[in-house]
Order: C-alpha cells, then structure tokens, then sequence
C-alpha cells in the first residue's frame, strides 16, 4: 500500500516538472533547440522531460532551472493551485533523484510571495550530488544538518557538517554534497532570492 502511494507521489511530480518546464520555456519563448543550448542539456531529454516520460537526474534539473532563469525549487510549482500561506505536508512536492536516490521535499508553500523557501534533502549512505552550473541569478543558501554528516565542497573548499552545524553560502559556483556515512543524512534547505 505504501508502495503503491510513493509510485502515485513520484508520478505526480514528474507530471508536475513536466508541466512546469514546458510552460516556463514557452513563457520565455524558447525553441525545445534553444533551451538545450542554454542549459547543456539534449533537445530530446527535453523532450522526454516535458512529456512526463523520463524522470530528470537532480543534475539535469539544475540544468533546465539555470537555463529557464528560476531557481530549481520552482522547478516543482504547480501552475494550478492557488496561493495559500500554508503548504500541508501531504501536498508538498517529494521528489527521488533517479542517479543518487536523494530525495527532496518543498516545505514553502508554492506561490506565495517570499523572498525565502525551504527544503528538506534525505542523501543516502554514500551518495554524492554534484551541481555544476551557475545560477542564472543570485542566491543565499544555508544548510541545516538535522541527522548524520554532510561534506559540502564548494570551490577547493571542503565543508565537513555534523547534526546541528548550519553553513550560510551563496550559490555562485559549482557546489557537491557528499554523505560520507552509513546512514541517511537530512538536512533543512533555506534559500533566499528574488522569488521561488
């Protein structure tokens, strides 16, 4: 049963990236040939993505958010819920990276208006997550560990956080998250940027 709930959950937030990527590159009047271009990523993977029928790695995602000029969390808005100053537990977006099997939660309530979104990461034992795109624009970050240890290498730095340990950055590089542990690492997102 909870099974079946978690494949539902997964199918929804692709159908969801899905929708979103494709009404975001329309908005900006990219060709499927001209977003690839921007954001290193193939015109067919695209397209695969825009019609629900591939599920992006977390790399990729980050790709299409620079090249759309968004931040990835916007990545899993959904265009048709209104905007609410509450975001329930059962509606907020989860999402598993197919290549790490992190997954993602958006705990800020999509729509709203604020300069501030957080989200919650689980990283499995050993799994690393590497970004290597600039963002489009510029964005404050910090990371709370709440179970295990993260190494957070931004640059030639290395980062090592244990539970408690909270690192404040800008995003304005590539940046790697590395669970050097044998136990999933969770950690709290915020980000703070023009929207989300």
């Amino acid at each position: 049963m909870r099974d079946d709930i978690e494949d539902a959950a997964a199918s929804d937030t692709t159908a969801r990236i899905a929708r979103r990527v494709h009404a975001l590159r329309q908005q900006r009047g990219l060709s499927l040939e001209a977003l690839a271009q921007r954001c290193n990523v193939s015109k067919s993977m695209i397209s695969l993505i825009e019609r629900g029928e591939s599920s992006p790695t977390a790399v990729v995602l980050e790709r299409l958010a620079a090249g759309l000029g968004v931040a990835l969390a916007s990545l899993f808005d959904d265009d048709a819920a209104p905007p609410s100053p509450l975001s329930r537990r059962d509606a907020q977006p989860q999402w598993r990276d197919p290549a790490s099997g992190y997954v993602r939660r958006n705990l800020s309530p999509p729509h709203f208006r604020s300069p501030l979104a957080l989200v919650e990461v689980s990283l499995p034992a050993g799994a690393r997550v590497a970004y290597d795109t600039v963002a489009a624009r510029s964005i404050a970050q910090q990371i709370w560990i709440l179970d295990a240890t993260l190494e957070v290498t931004l640059g030639a730095t290395v980062h090592r956080l244990a539970a408690g340990d909270c690192l404040a950055m800008r995003l304005e590089g590539p940046i790697a998250f590395h669970n050097p542990t044998r136990t999933a690492a969770r950690y709290l997102v915020a980000l703070a940027g023009d929207s989300h």
